[in-house]
């Protein structure tokens, strides 16, 4: 952890990720002691916490959108940040954000009980989720694949059609779930995200069949 502090100083603009084989309550324990100074900037604290940070913020982001309906027009503000991040992922680096908010200096040592209380909470989700599948895990090749899953499932909640039943659902329970899986090492839910994002697809197919299908309906009323 302390390695990527320094190559951080050296190098601000391009910062790689090295991608994690332990569970996120470990990482987490190792970036709160890793944490040092009374303050520490989002620029390092994203380069601490590495590819998982990333993978709960997106977790996070789905949440307005695991019921059937959601509200209209937030989804386009999310999913935009959303591929933001998914593109941080699936390049293994940390993604563009404003200067301005990334080297916004945040209390040191708030953070490190913020941190610590985190990982009591995910030592928990760790025994439930556990390495499987892991032919869907262990490579670079398939983590970049499953980032780009991810860069699918945000570029289809962008979608504004939060009034249409399970429009945003769909996609954020495959972004949910390819990111727990990614976190977790966990191939049989990146398996159940790929398949989320499938029928996502075929969803948004249907709605667009039913639309011309109507359209034309309508046409020919006119004929």
């Amino acid at each position: 952890m302390r390695e990527q502090l320094q190559n951080l100083d050296d190098d601000e603009t391009t910062v790689e990720f090295r991608d994690s084989t332990l569970p996120l309550s470990e990482t987490l324990r190792a970036m709160a002691d890793a944490i040092t100074g009374t303050t520490v900037t989002v620029r390092e604290l994203l380069t601490l916490v590495g590819e998982q940070g990333l993978l709960l913020g997106l977790m996070f982001l789905t949440i307005p959108f695991l019921v059937p309906i959601s509200i209209p027009g937030v989804s386009t503000v999310f999913g935009l940040v959303a591929i933001l991040i998914s593109l941080g992922v699936t390049f293994n680096r940390v993604p563009w954000l404003p200067d301005r908010l990334l080297d916004r200096p945040i209390d040191a040592g708030k953070l490190k009980q913020a941190i610590e209380r985190g990982a009591k909470t995910f030592s928990r989700v760790d025994r439930i989720s556990h390495p499987r599948l892991s032919r869907l895990t262990q490579t670079g090749v398939m983590n970049r694949m499953a980032g780009l899953g991810l860069l699918l499932g945000s570029v289809l909640l962008i979608f504004p059609l939060g009034l249409i039943p399970f429009s945003n659902t769909l996609p954020a329970w495959g972004i949910l779930l390819l990111a727990a899986g990614l976190l977790q090492r966990d191939g049989l839910l990146i398996l159940l995200g790929y398949l989320f994002l499938l029928g996502t697809i075929i969803y948004f197919g249907a709605l667009a069949w039913a639309a011309l299908a109507t359209g034309q309906g309508i046409m020919s009323l006119f004929q």
